[in-house]
């Protein structure tokens, strides 16, 4: 079968179309014939080395997908050959192979039903970052309604943050660098858009705000503004940090933090184990169709395409980036 195979931790240049074996279902395990996979900000990193994942070489990335069951390991009852699932998370991407190629063994547990009224394409890649983005919004515990501050609001956990932050009552600020992208966010759901390019965005926040202060920050970026963010929060304000697209944090004083009683929390959703991811989606998917939300996708690239639609998600896409495997 056709696959995108990564040769070594060097980065996505170590990307190549090639040949592998079809994967055969152990125990517990079924294959899924891969019809659109999604692309992840986590790949890059995990092909540069940057992510706890040891795989064998070569490696397929890719955690996100649809497709048809099309074989069945022993024991599996609980889906059957020609049924169509979405992947949920786990292993598949990171320790063993992913959805950037045209067939995929996984465990059973971590498949789920396609939701009443998606897209396909709307469907592929919605797992990974509303699972983040949910983790992101509740890790501190329960969160009366809010000022949550979203960094990188376009992106694709930045979009789902900011759907699940309105769904839930929450006055969401978007931080996006396009008036055309900052326009779609207030569109689905962000009542306050600033430019984080604009050296002063905080002052200009703190006004519009009106006495009231960021609650909580998702902080998808990292990098220089990452302090900026911190200038914002009020009193036990809180960050869920999630990405690191703008490299380290320069210069962090601590200081900052004390005064304020400010924490930091990284978000990984591999903390979750199955039986809470699969709780989770299914609040996840009440909490959209309450709110007539569903996920929004940028662009989709046909197989061939891979490099540039990583290419593309360097660029800081509008949502997520679909890759038509089948």
């Amino acid at each position: 079968m056709r696959a995108w195979l990564l040769d070594r931790m060097e980065g996505l240049s170590a990307l190549r179309l090639g040949e592998t074996a079809v994967p055969i279902p152990a125990a517990g395990e079924v294959v899924v014939d891969i019809e659109l996979a999604a692309l992840n900000p986590a790949d890059r990193y995990l092909a540069e080395g940057q992510y706890p994942g040891k795989p064998k070489m070569p490696h397929i990335l890719g955690r996100d997908a649809i497709g048809m069951v099309s074989a069945l390991g022993p024991g599996v009852t609980t889906v059957r050959v020609g049924d169509r699932r979405i992947f949920l998370r786990g292993e598949v991407g990171v320790n063993r192979a992913g959805t950037f190629a045209e067939r995929v063994a996984v465990s059973a547990d971590w498949l789920v039903e396609v939701p009443n009224g998606w897209s396909d394409a709307e469907a592929a890649g919605a797992a990974l970052v509303y699972l983040t983005a949910y983790q992101a919004l509740t890790q501190w515990g329960e969160l009366p309604p809010s000022v949550v501050l979203v960094s990188g609001a376009s992106g694709g956990v930045g979009v789902a943050t900011t759907q699940l932050a309105s769904a839930m009552g929450h006055t969401v600020v978007a931080l996006s660098r396009s008036e055309q992208k900052s326009e779609r966010l207030r569109q689905l759901g962000a009542t306050i858009t600033l430019d984080p390019n604009t050296p002063d965005w905080p002052a200009q926040l703190k006004k519009q705000l009106a006495g009231r202060r960021v609650d909580l920050a998702v902080d998808n970026i990292g990098g220089p503004g990452f302090t900026q963010i911190l200038e914002t929060l009020g009193n036990h304000g809180r960050v869920s940090a999630v990405g690191r697209l703008a490299g380290p944090v320069p210069e962090f004083n601590t200081a900052s933090l004390f005064f304020r009683r400010l924490k930091i929390g990284g978000v990984a959703v591999g903390s979750y184990t199955n039986v809470e991811s699969q709780a989770t989606w299914g609040n996840i998917v009440k909490i959209l169709a309450a709110a007539n939300a569903k996920p929004v996708v940028d662009r989709i690239f046909d197989f061939e395409q891979l490099p540039a639609a990583f290419e593309r998600l360097s660029q800081g896409p509008m949502g997520k980036l679909i890759l038509r495997v089948k």
